[in-house]
């Protein structure tokens, strides 16, 4: 698990194809590597990945043809940046959000302009994801933890402001940027309770039960659902 909060930028230094996926070199800049061992998980651009061997100045890390194909790992190359952090601990303080580096999708930056002192993006998600972002909600960009100013349909924007410019990879982004997204957590798992399968059905939770309890508000559901 992680936070969200990034730790350093570091820079893809090899790829290697094996047998049809990746195993890749990281070298990870002022992110210490003294307290991670092997079998250890750091989050590369909002990707958890297993360091397997550590050579000293960064990890390898063996990359799947699932992961190739459902995040943005595939489309990188040698020399580009990608926002590192390493996995919390019982002591870590949760400055970000829950984030378990299990990437959603794949979302595009539509614009950026400034905002004051700040950076004002837009980015639009994967329609099957729009659900899932909320105004004032947690999503993860890349691995970093952040808040969700406004939504328009599919669109949301982001506030970055200038210490996360610096520090993340947001520095890199232009319209068109690809850029690994996951929802949160909460989200994902209330809408499975609310399918109403298995033991979420045992235990009686309903749209009229949560309204009754204040987490939902509006139209109550139509005559047969529930």
């Amino acid at each position: 698990m992680f936070t969200g909060i990034i730790e350093a930028l570091g820079t893809i230094a090899a790829m290697q194809e094996q047998g049809g996926d990746m195993r890749l070199y990281i070298r990870t800049g002022k992110l210490s590597l003294a307290d991670v061992q092997l079998g250890d998980s750091i989050c590369t651009s909002g990707v958890c990945l297993t360091a397997v061997e550590l050579p000293g100045d960064g990890f390898w890390a063996d990359v799947s043809r699932e992961t190739l194909n459902f995040t943005t790992l595939g489309d990188l190359a040698i020399g580009d940046p990608v926002n590192l952090e390493k996995s919390l601990t019982p002591s870590s303080r949760l400055g970000g959000h829950i984030v378990s580096g299990h990437v959603d999708g794949v979302g595009e930056v539509v614009s950026l302009a400034k905002d004051a002192r700040s950076v004002r993006f837009v980015v639009r998600v994967p329609d099957n994801l729009a659900r899932y972002v909320a105004h004032k909600g947690s999503i993860c960009v890349d691995g970093t933890s952040l808040t969700v100013n406004a939504v328009n349909g599919p669109e949301f924007d982001l506030n970055i402001i200038p210490q996360t410019m610096a520090e993340t990879v947001f520095s890199e982004y232009r319209p068109g940027s690809s850029v690994n997204l996951e929802v949160d957590v909460i989200a994902r798992y209330l809408e499975r309770l609310l399918q109403g399968e298995g033991a979420a059905s045992a235990d009686g939770l309903t749209y009229n039960t949560l309204m009754a309890s204040g987490y939902l508000q509006g139209a109550k559901p139509a005559a047969g659902e529930s």
